[in-house]
């Protein structure tokens, strides 16, 4: 399987995705990483010091009559299959990990293109607000810019500035074919 890694931007209205009581929404995905993604950590194992309490997320599930799925899909090549938003606060992180679509493959086990997630950054960059993809950082971003990329890529996220981190994922079917290597 071919890595991608293509960036992105969108042009959409993005005032349905703050408009969240995010209380309703804290999880952390550390424990599945602990056993699905050891093997990207040292010893085959994650520290111990990464628990709840800073590996903390927010994340809001979207369904079609909240959200254009066709519009979003439209703009990122893919048939959209699930949006969220994730809010990250301030001194948490997202761990070294490749998203693995288990959700896609769940709902969809008979289907076999290549599954794919838009990464999309909802405010301008802020001091302290980080991602990595492949071990490249990535600052300085603006609002509705981002990345598309597969199961190929490895990637973390972390909050070391003063203020939240809002994050869009759309994922689902890769309709662009024709591009199968990174572009940067």
């Amino acid at each position: 399987m071919s890595r991608i890694l293509e960036t992105v931007k969108i042009d959409v209205d993005t005032d349905v995705f703050f408009d969240v009581k995010w209380e309703d929404y804290r999880c952390s995905c550390i424990q599945h990483q602990k056993v699905e993604q050891k093997n990207l950590h040292p010893d085959n194992k994650m520290p111990e010091s990464l628990v709840l309490d800073n590996t903390a997320i927010h994340q809001k599930f979207f369904t079609k009559d909240e959200v254009d799925f066709d519009l979003l899909g439209e703009q990122t090549k893919m048939e959209v299959v699930s949006v969220s938003v994730i809010k990250q606060e301030p001194g948490n992180i997202i761990p070294l990990h490749r998203d693995m679509f288990y959700k896609i493959d769940s709902e969809y086990p008979n289907r076999k293109e290549e599954k794919v997630r838009a990464n999309i950054f909802l405010e301008d960059w802020k001091s302290g607000h980080f991602l990595e993809f492949d071990k490249e950082p990535h600052t300085h971003w603006k609002a509705n810019e981002g990345f598309v990329f597969n199961k190929e890529v490895t990637h973390l996220s972390a909050n070391a500035g003063l203020e939240d981190k809002y994050t869009l994922q759309i994922s689902g079917f890769y309709n662009d074919s024709s591009i199968h290597q990174s572009s940067r």
